[in-house]
């Protein structure tokens, strides 16, 4: 039978329809509208504008559109924001909705099937994780008890920083940058497998350098998106091998915690027997999270699988040493080019610590304007200029705006934390600001809403940050205690910062350090 060509035409417009309907019936059947958006270009839709480093270029379409910003990034859709109101209505009224994570290639291979408490799909996995992380890593008691792994660990690099002034014959430049990385691993790694990196004995030689380079090789590399994310023709095609590298990498950290983790249990007989102590500031045992993760298995073995250890224990190795240590390096520079401020701080923690008695991380808390330093630090140079990406499970409208199911949600907090409408001199180093918060108010919100968000905000907030404050506290406080510091040369230190997710310093810190006069006797005791 032959078919006319009206029926051809008739079933072209019906296709058209459907694909109409399919894909822009849901942006059309809304009454709010989308954010603003510059021109896209077809498949690539934004990409040709967006350039690294990200939060710079970002910052600059927001400076140009608005603080809310929809992206077409290839094939996926984002919302970028740099508005408090926005991120605060993101992460209150619509926080279970953006609580999912998409999913990325690197997320594929290093988070060992999304087991990974940061990375764990919203529901009933990412529930017991997050009480696995919350009541067993990162409890009030459970920081209480590993406060002297902290502190064994930041005396151990005053230990070494002093020795290094003695053999230098004076001020002797130091590679901070180094050192304070090492300090971070040191004590992730003991928290997390019971055991140090590099020990101290090691302290300046080719073994302690090669460990810290292992190390850095295997948990450094980003976690983020990359291009193949956006435009999936290029991993199918194996661009510039990125998933060949991945797959490599994957099989080295595999290998790397088959090491550490069957260790575990021989290390903790071990240590009683060499004297280190093993015991918390309460007194009681300290276990690793690979310890803890292990005996939870006895009685649920399903459940606490190798991927649920190996998730866990690289989520505290990915997270908690690079920014911490990253932090610290962005203070140190920042309080080498203000005197005043290192003068200020250097007076309170005179008075009330003294020079008695070593810094420890219960001191911290009788320095409120160390916390302000801090703070200020991380306002300035967010350890993640960009927050992790969320995404929307369903469509739901933040400002005013429709905002589709499975947009990818970006805040940019650099952004943020310098927008002049927000922060009074917001580009200089001003750590008085954080001194007029409300002592009822959360110190991180800036006494402002949602302006100040270094950690993150809703269910999925950094779960380590209160970790990783006191690690900074103590180890900052401790230098500025026991240090007298000053630059290698007469410059302005140099504030670039590298490309890349986590926001470090492109140029290595050093700076001269030598004993201070008064708690000299003190530290020959260290």
């Amino acid at each position: 039978m032959e078919i006319s060509a009206e029926y051809y035409y008739c079933a072209i417009a019906l296709c058209l329809s459907f694909l109409a309907y399919r894909f822009l019936g849901r942006w059309i059947k809304h009454d709010s509208p989308l954010p603003p958006s510059p021109t896209a270009l077809p498949l690539i839709g934004h990409l040709h504008l967006v350039k690294p480093p990200l939060h710079l270029s970002l910052q600059n379409l927001l400076s140009h559109y608005g603080p809310i910003l929809s992206l077409k990034l290839g094939r996926r859709r984002a919302l970028v924001l740099s508005s408090p109101s926005a991120v605060e209505e993101c992460f209150t009224k619509n926080d279970a909705v953006f609580a999912n994570r998409p999913r990325t290639m690197a997320g594929d291979h290093f988070t060992y099937n999304y087991r990974a408490y940061v990375w764990a799909p919203y529901g009933d996995l990412w529930r017991a994780l997050r009480r696995l992380t919350v009541a067993e890593i990162f409890s009030p008691k459970t920081l209480l008890r590993s406060a002297a792994v902290r502190e064994e660990e930041v005396r151990a690099l005053v230990r070494r920083l002093g020795r290094s002034e003695i053999s230098g014959g004076g001020a002797a430049p130091v590679d901070l940058k180094f050192l304070l990385s090492l300090l971070t691993i040191n004590v992730m790694m003991r928290l997390a497998v019971g055991r140090r990196c590099a020990e101290e004995e090691e302290a300046g030689t080719e073994e302690e350098r090669g460990k810290f380079q292992e190390f850095k090789e295997k948990f450094f590399p980003s976690l983020g998106m990359n291009i193949c994310d956006f435009v999936p023709i290029l991993r199918a095609v194996g661009f510039k091998g990125i998933e060949k590298k991945m797959v490599k990498l994957r099989k080295e950290r595999d290998e790397y915690f088959r090491r550490v983790v069957d260790g575990v249990v021989e290390r903790r007989h071990r240590r009683r027997g060499e004297g280190d102590s093993g015991t918390g500031s309460d007194g009681e045992e300290v276990r690793s999270v690979a310890e803890i993760i292990l005996s939870l298995r006895e009685s649920d073995p399903e459940f606490y699988s190798d991927d649920v250890v190996n998730g866990s224990i690289a989520m505290m190795f990915v997270a908690g040493t690079e920014t911490t240590s990253i932090t610290l390096e962005w203070a140190m520079t920042l309080l080498l080019d203000h005197p005043r401020v290192m003068q200020k701080l250097k007076a309170e923690i005179d008075s009330n610590i003294g020079h008695e008695q070593l810094l420890n991380e219960r001191d911290t808390a009788k320095l409120p304007y160390l916390k302000c330093v801090i703070n200020e630090t991380l306002r300035l140079y967010p350890p993640a200029p960009l927050l992790l990406p969320h995404r929307s499970s369903e469509n739901c409208t933040v400002e005013g705006y429709q905002v589709p199911k499975d947009t990818t949600l970006m805040v940019n907090v650099w952004a943020m934390h310098r927008d002049p409408k927000l922060w009074d001199e917001a580009d200089k180093f001003v750590p008085e600001r954080f001194e007029v918060v409300d002592s009822k108010e959360d110190a991180v919100a800036g006494g402002e809403g949602c302006k100040y968000a270094p950690f993150g905000m809703g269910r999925r907030a950094c779960p380590g940050a209160g970790m990783g404050m006191n690690l900074v506290s103590l180890a900052l406080g401790s230098l500025i205690q026991c240090f007298e510091w000053e630059k290698v040369g007469q410059d302005v230190e140099d504030m670039t910062a590298k490309i890349g997710m986590a926001l470090s310093k492109s140029k290595p810190l050093e700076a001269k350090c030598s004993p201070r006069r008064d708690i000299g006797e003190l530290l020959s005791h260290v």
